[in-house]
């Protein structure tokens, strides 16, 4: 079937997945990134003819062509979600029609074809179902869905290109914090911005985090775990951390969050957390934060919190942060209490142990 928003997949089973002994000793601690399961989906468009070919079958490498249009001018984007294991032992993923949105946006962007948000769905459907053997049962454990789409067209012209892969493969995950969440310390940059008005700031596309290895490398080098950016224009104001949104909480429960100016990556966590904070009696202001402000209201108590999110990590405190010329502690660097509440809150509507006044989580088995 070609063309429209109903596809009908077809399914080729792995031949030779891997076994029951070797896959439960992977998922024994599985990491994040590391391990993949057997199948993955494929679907391919083609200019004048649309999305067409859907196929779940086995994970293979991609035959691909040195001329392949994505290899030069870089038309790539993707989408990170989890699925979760419920208590009555179902499954289901959270919010992936936000992801599906947000993909069909980064499309827009990057002057690709947006796949239709049914097609999208359907895709993370089958390779759960397919692989639904691959999601840990830990406490913590997930299973790490990557959707993706490239342009494959065999061509060296710059133009968009006329031919796209989308696929998605999938992860096993285990707990992001091994020993309980960790306050995280950030290096404000001063060399590299992320975005700048007018870039691919809002889009997820790989190039966004290629240009970001840089300052992650020079974060690292200064001790810390995570970059933080500022403004490409002032370079006084917060942006975002590497690949993750920021929130500071004020002395009186408000929570403060830069606003989406088409720099930042309009984060599905951090929009979770805005509903969620509004609906437990937090003022939410979306406003710029610049890095004198931190610093000071830091040091006065004005600040009692910050902490950064993601699909990833849910929410994670931040402790301290560094600059070339100053350093400075979050509270007690430590974590505050409306972090740690609104992650319980978040986690345990996602797993479904909690009630779901949003909606927000979509089963599918």
């Amino acid at each position: 079937m070609s063309g429209g928003d109903n596809l009908d997949f077809e399914i080729r089973p792995n031949p030779a997945p891997v076994g029951d002994a070797e896959r439960a000793a992977l998922l024994a601690s599985p990491g994040f990134g590391r391990i993949f399961t057997d199948h993955m989906v494929t679907v391919r468009y083609a200019d004048g003819k649309g999305w067409y070919e859907p196929r779940v079958e086995a994970r293979a490498p991609i035959p691909m062509d040195p001329a392949s249009a994505v290899l030069h001018y870089a038309q790539e984007i993707f989408e990170g979600l989890k699925a979760y294991t419920l208590p009555d032992g179902g499954v289901a993923m959270f919010r992936p029609d936000a992801n599906a949105a947000r993909f069909a946006e980064s499309a827009k962007r990057m002057a690709m074809p947006a796949l239709p948000v049914e097609t999208f769905l359907r895709s993370l459907h089958e390779i759960i179902k397919i692989d639904r053997s691959w999601i840990p049962q830990s406490e913590e454990g997930s299973l790490y869905l990557r959707p993706f789409a490239y342009a494959s067209e065999v061509f060296l012209g710059v133009r968009p290109a006329m031919e796209y892969l989308y696929l998605v493969i999938a992860s096993p995950a285990g707990p992001y914090f091994s020993g309980g969440v960790k306050p995280v310390s950030l290096w404000v940059t001063p060399d590299y911005t992320r975005a700048a008005p007018g870039g691919t700031g809002a889009a997820k596309c790989g190039g966004n985090y290629a240009a970001g290895l840089s300052a992650q490398a020079e974060a690292i080098e200064h001790g810390c775990d995570q970059v933080v950016y500022l403004d490409a224009i002032e370079r006084k104001y917060i942006d975002e951390l590497g690949g993750m949104n920021v929130f500071f909480v004020l002395d009186d429960g408000t929570l403060v969050t830069p606003p989406l100016t088409g720099t930042i990556l309009p984060g599905i966590t951090r929009d979770s957390v805005i509903k969620l904070a509004e609906r437990a009696g937090h003022k939410v202001e979306e406003r710029p934060v610049s890095l004198q402000e931190w610093r000071t209201s830091a040091a006065s108590g004005r600040i009692r919190e910050a902490f950064a999110c993601g699909t990833a990590a849910v929410i994670t405190p931040i402790g301290v942060v560094k600059s070339a010329d100053a350093e400075f502690t979050i509270g007690d660097g430590g974590t505050g209490a409306v972090t740690t509440d609104l992650r319980k809150q978040l986690v345990d509507i996602q797993r479904g142990r909690a009630d779901d006044p949003f909606g927000w989580v979509h089963r599918v088995l």
